[in-house]
């Protein structure tokens, strides 16, 4: 990604984010790996290290890449063609594809964002996956459904992503079979979910029913 001239500091975390990360693979979340990232962009060090003045900032600008890079691969007329379980699918593993040739930074991300004092962090950045997700799959919902599809797939999505960092077979067969059941299970929720609340916008309305009583219908 070229920075044009005269960059802001959120330009240069978006352009360097993934130079860093493939660093972070070698040197760990850290300086050298800005340098690194910086030098090979001949970008000034002392600058790219106030867009990165924490290891939480660098993995956080990396996960907003990968989202970005997500949305850039599958747009949404690609997407509109798919049922709602393949667009989930193929949402995630292509998240996966894109993180797979920096899975080491990955791993290191990771046990950094397993620390107790970025568990709120690693939280948002579940979320903001999850949501980034949603949103590229069409979902426009605002009540309370909006909250708990994304609880649930940051969840699925979390766990996908701990089988992958330990999966050594042919094309991640078993991180792709592991979600697919995960995501089955996302689906059967979601049917059985609109079943009951399509049941219950039939039942009879207690309330009302006593209304008429104290106040029939003339």
């Amino acid at each position: 990604m070229a920075l044009p001239p005269d960059p802001t500091l959120d330009e240069i975390r978006a352009a360097l984010a993934a130079p860093v990360a493939a660093n972070a693979a070698f040197d760990g979340w850290n300086a050298r790996a800005v340098d690194a990232a910086a030098d090979s962009m001949g970008l000034d060090r002392g600058i790219a290290g106030l867009a990165f003045e924490t290891p939480l900032a660098m993995i956080d600008a990396w996960f907003a890449w990968i989202d970005a890079a997500m949305a850039e691969r599958l747009p949404a007329e690609r997407l509109a063609t798919m049922k709602i379980r393949e667009r989930i699918t193929a949402l995630v593993e292509t998240r996966l594809e894109l993180l797979a040739p920096n899975r080491e930074a990955l791993r290191r991300a990771a046990t950094i964002l397993a620390m107790p004092q970025n568990a709120a962090h690693a939280v948002r950045l579940g979320w903001r996956a999850a949501d980034a997700m949603w949103r590229l799959a069409g979902d426009t919902a605002t009540d309370y459904n909006h909250y708990t599809k994304r609880t649930i797939l940051a969840g699925v999505y979390a766990a996908t992503l701990a089988v992958y960092l330990q999966d050594d077979s042919d094309g991640w067969a078993e991180t792709r079979a592991f979600l697919g059941r995960r995501i089955d299970g996302i689906m059967r929720f979601e049917k059985a979910k609109a079943q009951l609340l399509g049941r219950g916008k039939h039942k009879p309305s207690l309330s009302r029913f006593i209304g008429r009583l104290r106040y029939p219908v003339v």
